[in-house]
């Protein structure tokens, strides 16, 4: 009989960048049973190929939590195996594929009924890829599950349709806070470049893009459970403790109070400037974009998204 743990249940952060995923993680990764690993999407090539920075601050390369994950999973991280899965991703794991993958999951969520190969082996590939990384890190932390928070829909949809047994967790914020942060100019403390900017229609159709996916994975039997960012920072522990039981875990929150949040430190590999705080934080709704943000812009966003945003409860006469 082999001494090898279960299969790590994965817990996947779903949603537009910029909506609080980062945090939700964070805190969420406090809890005793949950490795946080970050935005594994982003794993391959800034991790395994730029080697930038883990969560603990030591390069990828050299974080010993990341090389006994490598060692564990691949018999150790390559060049070749991220060039690998990069290649795949970019023929599977597209925006594009969703209805296909939809399609499958609809017909048979087992796997028994595939894409035409080869796409179907480059699926199979891809997200065991994926799978294998996840029960290792969920080993090698002790932990029975594990928090991807790479956001993209499609690569939610990847990992369902190939049988991956995934609780997807839909974070959702009023996109005109959403799109006022794409707009803004933020650095990345790996190299202190610009992080990506977007105007704010394009963030628009990306929030639409992204939450109707969600919406439409939900509709096809995969556990998706709904977190309004607002009402994670309006009531921390109510929502974390409802979050954490459907995840099938004890919700000791003792890291938490009324409005502060105690950090540890924690080996997430790629995600917001966010995953490298530790200690104690604040946890304060941020409105500055209701008056930071120009009304046009605002109109706008709300222009494109009113029918979504009135479903998830915010109000557009605030624009």
């Amino acid at each position: 009989m082999s001494d090898r743990p279960p299969p790590a249940r994965v817990v996947f952060l779903g949603g537009l960048g910029r909506s609080g995923t980062t945090l939700l993680e964070r805190l969420l990764g406090e809890v005793p049973g949950i490795a946080p690993l970050g935005e594994v999407a982003h794993l391959w090539a800034r991790g395994v190929l730029a080697d930038e920075a883990c969560g603990c601050h030591a390069p990828f390369g050299t974080c010993p939590f990341w090389h006994k994950v490598g060692e564990r999973a691949f018999g150790g991280w390559s060049e070749g195996l991220a060039g690998r899965v990069l290649a795949l991703g970019r023929r599977v794991d597209r925006t594009r594929r969703i209805p296909a993958l939809a399609q499958l999951l609809a017909e048979n969520r087992t796997g028994s009924r595939e894409w035409p190969s080869p796409r179907a082996a480059e699926l199979a590939e891809y997200t065991a890829a994926h799978r294998r990384l996840y029960d290792a890190a969920g080993e090698i932390a002790d932990c029975p599950v594990v928090i991807d928070s790479s956001k993209h829909a499609s690569l939610a949809f990847c990992l369902a349709a190939s049988g991956v047994d995934v609780h997807v967790v839909h974070v959702v914020r009023d996109p005109r806070a959403v799109a006022h942060s794409w707009h803004r100019r933020v650095a990345r403390p790996e190299d202190g470049g610009p992080m990506t900017r977007w105007s704010p229609a394009r963030t628009s159709l990306h929030w639409l893009t992204q939450n109707l996916s969600l919406e439409l994975l939900a509709r096809r039997g995969v556990p998706v459970t709904r977190i309004r960012y607002e009402d994670l920072l309006e009531a921390p522990a109510d929502t974390l403790r409802r979050l954490v039981g459907r995840i099938g875990l004890r919700p000791r929150l003792d890291f938490l109070t009324a409005r502060e949040a105690e950090l540890s430190q924690a080996h997430t590999a790629s995600g917001n400037p966010m995953r490298f705080t530790v200690g104690r934080i604040g946890l304060v709704p941020d409105d500055g974009w209701r008056t930071a943000v120009p009304i046009r812009h605002r109109r706008l966003v709300t222009a494109l998204t009113w029918p979504l945003m009135v479903k998830y409860g915010y109000h557009w006469r605030l624009a």
